[in-house]
């Protein structure tokens, strides 16, 4: 997960032009610069991370539909199920509208360096709650086709979305500690 992150910033580092290399070399502009590819690659983190989960989003409603086929299955689950959509779509929410982990020049919010770290280890974890919440939605989807515990499986993709959520909450803390 951690080379992800790494990875995209890398990407986005490289890919500056021949007059950002050129105002790279005015004193002082070289760090603002850097910090402004660093929002960017948080902007681009954030923006794929919500992408996956609306993936397993539109999945879960996929399993949903399947399930309601059946009426019993629909009464039983039917409240859970919807729960858990709701707070999967409240966190790709938040993921969305959250405050960049670098603010520009002229922005209110102004982080430090050391603080863009911590947002960083923040979305870093939130990679591995995707993949939590990915694979919760793929055991459901398994449990609703083969006659599984169905209610268990729907039990751990909501702690694994509530997990999520509040580990995203903690960076959003972060945010309040540095402005």
């Amino acid at each position: 997960m951690k080379e992800y992150v790494s990875d995209l910033y890398d990407k986005i580092k490289g890919e500056s032009s021949g007059l950002g290399n050129l105002l790279s070399k005015i004193p002082g502009l070289d760090g603002y610069m850097e910090r402004s590819r660093r929002r960017e690659a948080d902007q681009l983190l954030r923006k794929t991370i919500a992408a996956k989960l609306e993936e397993s989003r539109l999945q879960l409603s996929n399993v949903h539909q399947e399930i309601s086929r059946d009426i019993i299955l629909a009464i039983d689950h039917a409240e859970p199920l919807g729960r858990v959509d709701n707070r999967l779509m409240g966190l790709i929410g938040k993921i969305r509208d959250a405050a960049v982990g670098y603010a520009g020049f002229f922005d209110a919010i102004k982080v430090k360096e050391d603080d863009l770290a911590r947002l960083y280890a923040f979305d870093e974890s939130m990679l591995a709650h995707v993949d939590e919440i990915t694979a919760g939605v793929a055991a459901l989807e398994k449990a609703s086709q083969e006659d599984g515990d169905i209610k268990t499986a729907i039990r751990e993709l909501d702690a694994a979305v509530q997990a999520a959520n509040s580990s995203f909450s903690s960076r959003n803390e972060v945010l309040a500690d540095i402005s």
